[in-house]
Order: structure tokens, then sequence, then C-alpha cells
């Protein structure tokens, strides 16, 4: 089944659309193709978000995520390092 990727610019729309009260939540999925609970867990993550907030999130979780492997590369050479040192020649 193909999944679609929608933009953070279209989450805090339809989100919006809804704040505003003209359809329901339930027509609101239906129109954008979504299911009620990923509209909910978009709430639970966007509600009350500007478009540049969002932008802003994500360039913090991709550095997050950069970090982490950076992190974990150094663990690997420092243990690594322990284990050579630690031998007795």
């Amino acid at each position: 089944m193909k999944t679609k990727h929608h933009q953070e610019e279209q989450i805090i729309r339809m989100l919006r659309e809804a704040e505003r009260g003209d359809k329901t939540i339930g027509e609101i999925c239906r129109d954008h193709a979504i299911t009620e609970p990923t509209f909910y867990r978009w709430r639970k993550k966007f509600g009350g978000m500007e478009i540049a907030e969002a932008r802003r999130l994500r360039e913090l979780e991709k550095e997050n995520g950069r970090l982490k492997r950076i992190v974990a590369d150094l663990t690997l050479e420092n243990d690594a390092i322990k284990e050579l040192l630690g031998k007795k020649w």
C-alpha cells in the first residue's frame, strides 16, 4: 500500500481547518485521505504550532539524529581503544 507523506505545512493547514469548525474531523480526514488516529497524532505533535516552528522542529530532529550517530561512532572508537590498551604486551 502506498503511503503519502504530508509536509508539516499541509498538516498545520489541516489542523487549522479543524479548529475553524466548518467541517467535522471525519470529513477533514476523508478529504485529505488520512485516518482519524493519524489526525489526532498530528494534533498532539503539531497542535498550536506555526509553520516556521514546524520547520525548526524538523531541523532539530535531523540535527539530533546526526549527533546521536556521532556519539555512537565515538563510543565504538572509545571502546576499541580501551580494549587495545587493556591488553598486556
